[in-house]
Formats: C-alpha cells, sequence, structure tokens
C-alpha cells in the first residue's frame, strides 16, 4: 500500500469525522486495515506540515505525496467517509 499522510488539527471536528471514518473503513476492509498512516498536527508539527502547501483545510489527505482529499467547511460525515474511502482506494 502507498503512502497515506494526513494533515489535522487538535480539536478539529473535520478531523475527528476523518478518524472516525478511517475506523470503520479499516474494521471493515482487510486491506485498509494494513495501511499504515502518518498523521502530522499542523499545530505541534508546523515544519513538516509546511512541507505541503497545496491546502487551506484540514483534515487533508495525500497518497504518496498527492492530495486526494481535503475537507471543506460544512462538510457532511457522509461526504467525510466517501473521501477517505477514495484515499484508500488510491493507496491500494
Amino acid at each position: 500500500m502507498k503512502q497515506i499522510t494526513l494533515i489535522k488539527m487538535t480539536g478539529c471536528p473535520y478531523c475527528a469525522a476523518a478518524f472516525k471514518a478511517i475506523d470503520e473503513l479499516k474494521a471493515a476492509n482487510s486491506a485498509y486495515a494494513a495501511a499504515t498512516i502518518e498523521v502530522v498536527d499542523e499545530n505541534l508539527q508546523p515544519e513538516r506540515a509546511g512541507k505541503f502547501t497545496d491546502y487551506y483545510y484540514v483534515p487533508t489527505m495525500y497518497v504518496d505525496g498527492k492530495k486526494i482529499y481535503e475537507a471543506h467547511p460544512g462538510e457532511s460525515y457522509d461526504e467525510c467517509f466517501a473521501n477517505v474511502r477514495k484515499v484508500f482506494e488510491a493507496a491500494s
């Protein structure tokens, strides 16, 4: 599986939704369960987050450095879930 990177911020409700979707997808699919996700907290690791210059909102997820998903204000859980699934599919 390709490298997945997730940029997040502590306390972000959309990030919490993404982690919930990740857990549900990993529980339902053994291929996804094998995936490792590098988590970068924008507040705690600004130097690492700064390497990714093409996002504004969090969570944002990359596969091998290519942005696949960036949340947007007002995003529903269903949208988040579908986008996280796309990340796993891109990484497979």
